[in-house]
C-alpha cells in the first residue's frame, strides 16, 4: 500500500462507556473505522451522538472501554477545541512554550512561533496578551500552534461554532488551506472535524461519517452523502438529518 493510502488511525470494535452499572452511558459502541492519510473527514449528527467523544478517542484523550485504537507510528497530531485554551502570556509565548517543551531551545522556539503567527496572519499581535484576542483570533493562534508542531493530523471540535460570520470565514479558509498544503513528509494534512454546519461540511470534507447514539449509521464520500436519492434509499436516518427533519 502506498504511503498516501496508509491509515493514520484505525478503530476495531472500539467502545467508550462512562459511569458504572445502571448509570453507564454508552458514548460510542463497537466502531470500526479506518482513516487514511490526506482524507478530510467530517463527523456529523445531533448533539450527544458521540462526535466529541470520537474525536477524543482518535486523538488519545479518551481510552476505549473495549476494542482497539491503532495509530500509525510517528504520526504527529494536534486537536483544536471550540474554545481554545490559552495561557496567561503573550501570543508568541503560547506557541513557543509547546515547542520548548518538545525540546527546542527557547530562542529558536520564539523564532518558529513568530513564523507560525505569520502563517495565520497574526505576526503583528505576537506580543499581545493571548487572552485579550477575539474568539476568531484565538482560533487562529490555535491553528498556528498546530502548524508550528508540524502536525500531520488535525482534529477539530466545532472550531467555528462560537465565531461571528467574518471570523468563521477566516478560520475556515485557514482550515481548508492547511488541509491542502503538503507537509514535511510530502503528504496532505489529514483533517477530522465535527461540525453542525452542513455547508461547511460540503466545503471542507471529502468523506462524511454520520453518528447516532454512539454508532456509525452512514460513512460516505461527501458527494454521496448529500445525494438525496442514495441517502434516502440506503441511509434514511442520515437523510432526515440532512433535511433537518430528524426527531
Amino acid at each position: 500500500m502506498s504511503q498516501a493510502l496508509a491509515p493514520v488511525v484505525s478503530l476495531a470494535q472500539a467502545s467508550v462507556h462512562f459511569g458504572r452499572s445502571a448509570s453507564t452511558v454508552r458514548a460510542l459502541s463497537g466502531l470500526n473505522l479506518s482513516i487514511q492519510a490526506g482524507e478530510r473527514v467530517a463527523l456529523v449528527g445531533a448533539n450527544g451522538c458521540g462526535k466529541s467523544t470520537l474525536l477524543r478517542l482518535l486523538h488519545g484523550l479518551a481510552e476505549p472501554t473495549a476494542g482497539q485504537v491503532v495509530r500509525a507510528p510517528g504520526v504527529r497530531q494536534a486537536m483544536l477545541f471550540q474554545r481554545p485554551h490559552l495561557l496567561r502570556m503573550s501570543v508568541q509565548s503560547n506557541i513557543a512554550l509547546g515547542l520548548w517543551l518538545g525540546g527546542k531551545p527557547w530562542a529558536q522556539a520564539k523564532v518558529l512561533a513568530l513564523q507560525a503567527l505569520a502563517r495565520v496572519g497574526l505576526a503583528e499581535l505576537a506580543l499581545r496578551p493571548a487572552r485579550q484576542l477575539s474568539g476568531g483570533q484565538q482560533q487562529r493562534v490555535a491553528m498556528a500552534r498546530a502548524w508550528a508542531q508540524n502536525a500531520q493530523v488535525l482534529l477539530l471540535d466545532e472550531p467555528t461554532a462560537s465565531l461571528d460570520p467574518h471570523a468563521k470565514r477566516e478560520v475556515e479558509a485557514l482550515i481548508a488551506e492547511f488541509a491542502n498544503v503538503n507537509g514535511a513528509a510530502g503528504s496532505a494534512m489529514t483533517l477530522i472535524f465535527a461540525s453542525h454546519n452542513l455547508g461547511q461540511v460540503k466545503r471542507l470534507a471529502s468523506r462524511v461519517i454520520y453518528l447516532e447514539h454512539g454508532q456509525v449509521l452512514a460513512d460516505l464520500p461527501v458527494a454521496d452523502f448529500f445525494s438525496g436519492p442514495l441517502l434516502q434509499s440506503q441511509y434514511p436516518a442520515a437523510h432526515l438529518f440532512v433535511k433537518g427533519e430528524l426527531v
